[in-house]
């Protein structure tokens, strides 16, 4: 049962990003091409919530908190790239590259 309270939850939130970045689009606050990566910076801190909220409940087979946490980290990451990629590629490609380093190197530290 609470599995389907997480899923509702988890489509509710993601209509309510929908909502939030067509607000913003619709009062001139962001351009269009801004929308894509405001929805996947959004979904990211979302994943980052839920990874919080099942860090002390996790589930047999399940996706673990590192998992969900790594999975939001890339979103925001991609999301921020897409935005830097107005001023310069290279801002972007330093950006992912930097995440993904970062996160290789948690993933050892914790599997030491």
């Amino acid at each position: 049962m609470a599995e389907n309270k997480q899923m509702l939850l988890t489509i509710g939130a993601f209509i309510l990003i929908l909502a939030v970045s067509i607000t913003l689009y619709a009062v001139n606050i962001i351009n269009w091409s801004q929308i894509a990566p405001l929805i996947l910076a959004l979904s990211g801190i979302w994943l980052l919530y839920t990874a919080w909220a099942q860090r002390k409940t996790p589930k047999k087979y399940q996706r673990s908190a590192f998992s969900t946490m790594s999975l939001g980290l890339l979103l925001l990451a991609v999301a921020g790239a897409w935005y830097l990629l107005s001023f310069s590629w290279l801002y972007s490609l330093s950006l992912l590259l930097f995440t993904i380093a970062a996160l290789i190197i948690v993933a050892a530290l914790k599997h030491k």
